[in-house]
């Protein structure tokens, strides 16, 4: 048992040295400030949906109180069958930018997001210079669109998307969802650069913002149709054309409500999360092994190797260190919840569950949600 468990604590070691690296590379981010300048760009702002009359109006409140960057604000339908249509169309007398189309019905095998991402660009106007992707469940700040827009203008970039402030449901979600979010921070690193490897690439679709030229160049919405993960594989379809995308947090102008409880959490984000795409090799396998063997297993590693080998032994005090190193990186993450239940501090239990599923989803091909599936493509 003593040598099994030197043999875990190497691998350990060895993962936990990229992990802190990437760490330590990306700790001096940069961050989306307010800006309150005009912009002269044209923005095109796509909002896909389906079911969401409980959660868009302030979606739309935040979307109208835009600059006049924003020459429209396009709300996809893919199907609803409750009040969703009538909101926007309530929208639509407030504010002649708001139009709505409708996506039905998404054809089977797609993603339906991605699908209605499509339509929407299809009826864009030409004139846009960028493409904004809005989920319904975003809180945005009426310089939401003049911040990115500027922020992209000093970077020198044109794909960026915005690490999102979260909003919990309670105490169930707070256990578990910051587990889910560390799984991030290990495997790409700290939010705040622009990079253009395609293993080391992040990005949100809730917020993403993309240069019309570029997304054209790329094949739009349709080369991500297939794509349980359809905004990180359109990064990484940019990413591989040699153009750097950004990933960034702001200073509050972006807040979502993603999810209605811990099981809402557990099902429909773990979906997305273990990123496996056409673009996936063997950093995806390395990532998944980091995750499981410096962010979960340590916690229960720990105390059984006290108990087995002695607190002096390696695999002990290696796994002791990553522990530490595990609650540093909770307080670090504190910053992306606006706020955080006691339950936050026990969200390392989660880790080990989180890590398992990960794994078990990363080899999944056939995907739902809400009440549809689809095979997604490119996967070996």
């Amino acid at each position: 048992m003593k040598r099994f468990l030197t043999l875990i604590a190497i691998l350990q070691a060895m993962l936990a040295a990229a992990v802190f690296r990437r760490l330590v590379t990306t700790a001096s981010g940069r961050r989306i400030r307010r800006r309150t300048d005009s912009m002269a760009d044209r923005v095109s702002v796509l909002v896909p949906v389906l079911n969401e009359a409980g959660r868009l109006e302030p979606c739309l409140a935040g979307l109208t109180g835009q600059g006049d960057e924003v020459v429209e604000i396009l709300v996809i339908d893919g199907g609803s069958c409750d009040g969703t249509r009538a909101l926007v169309q309530s929208w639509e007398t407030r504010d002649p930018r708001v139009r709505l189309f409708d996506a039905a019905p998404v054809p089977n095998g797609v993603n339906g997001k991605a699908h209605g991402l499509r339509i929407g660009l299809e009826h864009a106007a030409a004139s846009s210079e960028w493409v904004l992707t809005i989920d319904a469940d975003v809180r945005p700040d009426p310089l939401l669109v003049r911040s990115l827009l500027a922020h992209a203008r000093s970077e020198e970039i044109s794909a960026l998307s915005a690490a999102t402030l979260q909003r919990l449901s309670g105490p169930a979600e707070a256990m578990l969802h910051p587990a889910m979010l560390t799984s991030l921070v290990y495997r790409f690193g700290i939010p705040g650069h622009a990079t253009d490897n395609i293993d080391r690439v992040q990005a949100n679709g809730q917020c993403f913002l993309t240069r019309r030229d570029l997304l054209d160049a790329v094949g739009g919405f349709e080369s991500v149709l297939d794509s349980v993960c359809e905004d990180v594989t359109l990064a990484r379809a940019i990413a591989a054309r040699g153009v750097p995308v950004g990933f960034y947090e702001t200073d509050g102008l972006v807040a979502v409500e993603m999810y209605s409880g811990w099981h809402d959490a557990w099902e429909n984000w773990m979906r997305s999360l273990p990123m496996r795409d056409r673009f996936s090799g063997p950093a995806q396998y390395v990532g998944l092994a980091e995750v499981l063997l410096v962010q979960a297993l340590p916690l229960w590693l720990a105390p059984l190797s006290r108990l087995v080998a002695g607190t002096r032994h390696p695999a002990t005090v290696v796994n002791l260190a990553l522990v530490a190193a595990r609650f540093g990186v909770l307080a670090g993450t504190a910053r992306a919840y606006e706020r955080r239940p006691w339950t936050y501090w026990l969200s390392p239990l989660s880790d080990l569950p989180v890590a398992l599923r990960l794994i078990v989803m990363f080899r999944r091909r056939r995907h739902s949600w809400r009440g549809r599936s689809f095979i997604s493509g490119g996967l070996a």
